[in-house]
């Protein structure tokens, strides 16, 4: 019988960091030579997605199953573009994000690299080499990328509007842009084709919301003239925190209109569903909540989320800017109430 082969512990890293996938140059530097490999393939151990790329996890991507496959995902996609043009591949748009760890990009992102030398290559298995005027780079890791600010000038006009919002909102919560970079962000942006739609954005970016499907969902109320009156709300009762809630409406009659965005970040596990439903009981239980949950694909369908929930604002007499108390706790207490 033969012997299994061993990937060598020194490709431990580059295999996390590169979802699994491997170059030829790079399994000659570990000393993984031709016949190995083509042994893995042939056992079907190993894929070759494109010429000179290998891919050590044989199960599909779509169909492996991870907690954080999303994550997973867009670094397999990104690396592989990387890799498909060589060495001297620069990521740019939405692969060099993907390198800043920036989040927010919809499942297929535009797929693109530039050349250092910026000499042109024939697109290769949909990955695209762009030939951008001349902007700043640096290094992460090892590899070539955009520098923050002008890979997302790059990537938000190929974006949808939910998504472009969502890159700028993780950008505000995670990685520093303050109202002044986002401001300059948006002069890179004015300067490139396609940036009419992304204007409006920038004025609704926003640090609280901690998940895609958030911003869509507010993007999409928006669109129907029901913008939130708060967002990320805490709610107390007898002076504990007894939730925190992802959009809020307050009711002409004192009442509140919560809505929960479910299958992402805080509410994506089966355990988290669970600890949710006491929580939502003691809301609904004190008679001063009106609950409404939603899943990230309702917001697909025509009119988005915001759409019924202006549905619902309009048969309570809600108006917008009526509210002035944002990030304020919202107090469920009964004598509270009562006063």
């Amino acid at each position: 019988m033969p012997k299994t082969y061993v990937i060598p512990p020194a490709a431990g890293p580059l295999l996390r960091r590169q979802a699994g996938l491997l170059s030829t140059v790079q399994c000659e530097e570990l000393g993984i030579g031709r016949e190995v490999r083509r042994r893995m393939v042939g056992q079907r151990r190993w894929t070759s997605p494109a010429r000179g790329v290998y891919d050590t996890d044989p199960v599909p991507l779509d169909s492996r199953i991870r907690d954080d496959w999303f994550d997973h995902a867009a670094r397999w996609r990104t690396w592989f573009a990387l890799l498909v043009h060589g060495d001297d591949a620069v990521a740019t748009g939405c692969c060099a994000l993907v390198l800043h760890g920036v989040s927010g990009l919809p499942r297929d992102f535009p797929l693109e690299v530039a050349r250092e030398d910026r000499s042109p290559r024939r697109t290769r298995h949909d990955v695209v080499v762009v030939d951008y005027p001349p902007f700043p780079t640096e290094s992460i890791g090892d590899r070539t990328a955009a520098r923050l600010e002008h890979a997302a000038a790059q990537a938000l006009p190929r974006l949808s509007r939910p998504s472009a919002l969502a890159v700028l909102d993780d950008l505000a919560r995670r990685h520093g842009f303050t109202p002044t970079r986002l401001a300059e962000l948006h002069d890179l942006v004015r300067r490139r084709h396609g940036a009419a739609p992304l204007h409006e954005l920038f004025g609704l970016v926003d640090a609280r919301s901690e998940s895609p499907a958030e911003s869509a969902a507010r993007l999409s109320c928006h669109d129907n003239e029901v913008p939130p009156d708060d967002l990320q709300a805490r709610i107390v009762v007898d002076g504990a925190v007894v939730a925190r809630v992802d959009l809020v409406w307050r009711l002409p009659d004192g009442r509140w209109l919560v809505v929960e965005i479910d299958g992402v970040g805080p509410h994506s596990t089966a355990q988290a569903l669970v600890r949710d439903a006491p929580r939502q009981n003691q809301l609904l239980a004190s008679g001063q909540v009106i609950m409404l949950r939603f899943k990230p694909a309702d917001n697909d369908r025509p009119g988005g989320v915001g759409a019924k929930i202006a549905k619902v604002l309009a048969g309570h007499g809600w108006q917008p800017a009526r509210y002035a108390a944002s990030g304020a706790l919202i107090d469920l207490t009964p004598a509270t109430l009562a006063r």
